[in-house]
C-alpha cells in the first residue's frame, strides 16, 4: 500500500516506491514504476520488500503500518493488478460515457449503466471447472512448451486440492516458479496469443453454464463484472473478453520492453491480494462496496468476500460452505443437477435483470 508524502514533499522511509497512475500497462508489469536509473537486477520494488525481511524475522512487523513483508506483497500485488485493469479499461475506450441525446427516434439502447455497482467473480472453480492454470498447462505441454511430467506435478496438486478443499502452500510456490521459469524472456504477445488458442480449445468448454448465467445478468443490469483471480493477467483478461465481461483482474508479472522478467509485482494475486485489488479497483471506478457482489468457492477469498454488501458462495469448499452458514451468505453449488436445480436467482442481481436465463440454465443441468 502506498504511504503519502511527508510535509516536506519527501517520502518516508518506509514508503513503497510509488507507481504513477498515468503509467502505461508496460510499464506497470515491468521493473519500471520508478526510474529507470533506480532498476536493479532484481527489481526495485522486489530489492526493496527484501531489504525488510531481516526487519520481520526480528520484529514480525515493518512499514509505516505496521505490515508483513507478506503483506505488502499482497498490497503491491493487488495495487499493480488494478492498475493494470484499469488502463486496459481506458486503452480500449471501455469506460461509461456519457448518454447522447442524438439517437434516432426508435434505435434500440444500451440498459443504462449502473455506475456504483459491480460483480466480482473467482475463476478457478467458480467460473471454470477446474484450475484455468492447468488447463493452460495442458495445452502448452500439447504444444512442446512443457514436458506431459510437468503437466502430471500440475494435474496432481489440483487433485488433492479437489479432494482435500485445501491449497497447498509448497504446491502453489512450485507452480508459481514452473511459471515464472516458463514466461521469462518470452513476449507478453506470445503469452496473450497462447491464452487464446487455449481458451477456445479447451477453457470455453469447461465454464459453468450457472455462474456464466449470473455474470450475464450483472451485465444485463448494467453492472460491471470482473474476474478476480491468481491466474496471470494476460490468461485472465483473455477469458473476460472471451465471456463479453468487463474485464479482469490477475497476479502481474514484470515485463520490460514487451517480454517477461520473470518476476511477479508483489505476489500472486490470491487471499488478501485479491480484496486490495477490488477496493483499489472500486476507489478508480467509483464503485460502492456495499452495492457489489462477489462470488467464489474457496474459503481464502474470504477477505474478497467480506469486502462486498453481497457474497455468494459457488461450489464452496468445505470451509467457506463453513463460513458461509454461519454469516448467511447464500450458497450456490453447480456440481451437481440435483443441487443446481434446488438453487434460485441471487439477490443481488433480482434489482433489473431478468432469471428465465438462470431457469433455463438449471432445467440444462437436469437433463
Amino acid at each position: 500500500m502506498h504511504t503519502g508524502p511527508t510535509g516536506d514533499g519527501a517520502h518516508e522511509p518506509d514508503a513503497i516506491p510509488p507507481v504513477p497512475a498515468e503509467q502505461s500497462v508496460d510499464a506497470v508489469t515491468s521493473t519500471g514504476p520508478v526510474g529507470a536509473e533506480d532498476r536493479e537486477p532484481g527489481g526495485t520494488v522486489s530489492n526493496w520488500i527484501s531489504s525488510r525481511a531481516n526487519r520481520s524475522a526480528q520484529s514480525g512487523r515493518v512499514g509505516r503500518f505496521r505490515q508483513s513483508a507478506a503483506e505488502l506483497r499482497h498490497s503491491l500485488a493487488g495495487e499493480a493488478s488494478a492498475q493494470a485493469a484499469y488502463a486496459t479499461l481506458e486503452r480500449r475506450g471501455r469506460l461509461a460515457g456519457p448518454v447522447h441525446d442524438d439517437d434516432e427516434p426508435g434505435a434500440p439502447t444500451d440498459v443504462p449503466p449502473d455506475l456504483t455497482a459491480a460483480a466480482f467473480f473467482d475463476v478457478d472453480n467458480t467460473l471454470v471447472q477446474g484450475a484455468s492454470i492447468v488447463h493452460f498447462a495442458r495445452g502448452l505441454a500439447a504444444r512442446d512448451y512443457f514436458s506431459y511430467r510437468d503437466m502430471a506435478e500440475f494435474a496432481w496438486a489440483q487433485a488433492k486440492f479437489r479432494i482435500s478443499g485445501r491449497e497447498n502452500a509448497d504446491d502453489v510456490a512450485s507452480g508459481r516458479e514452473k511459471a515464472l521459469a516458463f514466461i521469462a524472456g518470452r513476449s507478453t504477445d506470445e503469452l496473450r496469443r497462447l491464452g487464446e488458442e487455449i481458451f477456445d480449445e479447451t477453457i470455453a468448454d469447461k465454464i459453468w453454464p450457472g455462474t456464466r448465467t449470473l455474470a450475464q445478468m450483472h451485465l444485463d443490469a448494467g453492472q460491471q463484472v470482473w474476474l478476480v483471480t491468481a491466474t496471470p493477467l494476460e490468461l485472465a483478461q483473455t477469458i473476460a473478453d472471451r465471456l463479453g465481461l468487463t474485464g479482469a483482474l490477475g497476479t502481474v508479472a514484470e515485463s520490460v520492453d514487451g517480454k517477461f522478467t520473470g518476476r511477479l509485482v508483489g505476489d500472486i494475486l490470491h487471499g488478501l491480494g485479491k480484496a486490495h485489488a477490488v477496493r483499489q479497483l472500486a476507489v478508480r471506478e467509483g464503485l460502492n462496496l456495499k452495492r457489489c457482489t462477489a462470488y467464489s468457492d474457496s474459503h481464502n477469498d474470504v477477505p474478497m468476500l467480506s469486502l462486498c454488501g453481497t457474497a455468494v458462495a459457488i461450489n464452496p469448499d468445505a470451509d467457506l460452505r463453513d463460513v458461509a452458514r454461519v454469516r448467511g451468505w447464500e450458497i450456490r453449488d453447480y456440481r451437481t443437477a440435483r443441487k443446481a436445480a434446488k438453487i434460485g436467482l441471487p439477490t443481488a442481481v433480482l434489482l433489473g435483470a431478468a432469471g428465465g436465463g438462470a431457469v433455463a440454465a438449471a432445467r440444462r443441468l437436469r437433463d
